[in-house]
């Protein structure tokens, strides 16, 4: 019976913490500017952010779709500048 119940709380507690799929590409553009992209690999709305030197753009990205390509606005900023964040919009409604 006790294993059953330490079974169960492993169980519960790692799918509480799961995060939605979504897949980050960064590229460089014309300019030299890095950029990056997220795709909504679920089949559920998403709340992202994309955040770069401090400053973050939140947006609503649909099921299976891809968010548009958010630039840097300096040459010196590259890939590991950037940060993303993605949840489900009906845990955050606002």
């Amino acid at each position: 019976m006790r294993v059953f119940i330490y079974l169960m709380l492993l169980v519960f507690s790692t799918s509480a913490c799961a995060l939605p799929k979504i897949l980050v590409q960064h590229q460089r553009n014309a300019d030299n500017l890095a950029e990056i992209q997220v795709t909504n690999e679920t089949l559920e709305t998403l709340v992202c952010y994309v955040a770069i030197d401090g400053h973050k753009l939140y947006f609503e990205l649909a099921a299976r779709q891809r968010s548009q390509w958010y630039k840097a606005t300096d040459m010196r900023f590259n890939f590991s500048h950037f940060s993303t964040w993605c949840d489900y919009l009906y845990l955050h409604p606002k």
